[in-house]
């Protein structure tokens, strides 16, 4: 649902960022579907790198109910080996474009860390949501950049890089920490005038599995934001490694920690499988029909 701006009852909302120029309403839970057109994405490398099968990949997420599509074109799952910023927007450019043609209305975000590639998107096709992984840390120019854009930043906690995260990852207490962190980014992006953020904790980065579910079963802490928070846990390695199998096995995992994420106030949901997770939001709204 976009909210027109002239509506003023809903600037006082925590639940709304501006995208475009309208309000986006996430006070109703949001499905942000993954489109990955990289060689080597941990589950669907490959498979969407060809701009055909991307597109037709975004007409059935959307045909399944998907709010927002998220466009990576860098992998970054442990150990990955980034490619420059010329290469990564030879694979977003092509596919951005024929998305903002032929589904004028969906709402995107991009999956990028750096600024160059954000400026160069916003220039071209115009606003975007900013997914950045590593909440600033890799290029010093992204929250002045995203500043100067006004477009919406989900600001994601990570320590270190892709290719360095799982190194021996170690918290004394792993909720504490990831809410302090990413508060020194969050003030560090109001400080610049940057109001339409949303918060992402960050799981299977920089944590080890057991970090992963102690921290998610305390995402009642990320409550003290008092904005936005989107959950991504879709066929994560917390899941294959904890049950055993591999990112296949994991949909029906996935589906479980959404569906508790959901309880526990997620505005956004970050899925491969739009279907399944479009389904858990409309049983959860449901149920909430009942809970007074």
């Amino acid at each position: 649902m976009i909210i027109s701006t002239s509506d003023k009852k809903y600037f006082q909302k925590k639940s709304l960022i501006n995208y475009n120029g309208s309000l986006y309403d996430l006070s109703i839970p949001r499905v942000m579907g993954i489109l990955n057109v990289t060689p080597d994405s941990f589950y669907d490398g490959g498979r969407y790198s060809h701009i055909g099968t991307a597109i037709e990949r975004v007409g059935q997420m959307l045909g399944e109910g998907a709010d927002i599509i998220d466009v990576g074109a860098c992998s970054t799952r442990p150990g990955a080996v980034m490619p420059d910023a010329d290469e990564e927007l030879s694979r977003l450019m092509p596919v951005i474009g024929e998305i903002k043609r032929l589904y004028p209305e969906a709402v995107l975000s991009v999956d990028t860390f750096r600024a160059s590639v954000v400026s160069a998107l916003v220039n071209k096709f115009g606003c975007i949501i900013v997914n950045d992984i590593s909440a600033g840390g890799i290029d010093s120019e992204m929250f002045r950049t995203v500043a100067g854009l006004n477009v919406p930043y989900i600001l994601m906690h990570m320590r270190g890089t892709p290719e360095t995260m799982q190194n021996n990852p170690s918290y004394k207490n792993v909720t504490k920490e990831v809410v302090k962190e990413l508060s020194v980014n969050l003030n560090k992006l109001y400080a610049l005038g940057v109001n339409d953020v949303v918060i992402d904790p960050g799981f299977g980065f920089a944590k080890t599995i057991d970090h992963n579910y102690e921290l998610f079963n305390h995402l009642d802490a990320f409550r003290f934001f008092e904005i936005p928070l989107l959950v991504g846990v879709s066929r994560k390695s917390m899941l294959y490694k904890f049950l055993g199998g591999t990112p296949d096995d994991a949909l029906n995992a996935t589906t479980v920690l959404n569906t508790l994420a959901l309880q526990a106030g997620a505005n956004i949901l970050r899925v491969h499988d739009v279907k399944p997770a479009v389904e858990a939001v409309a049983v959860y709204n449901k149920l909430k029909e009942f809970a007074q």
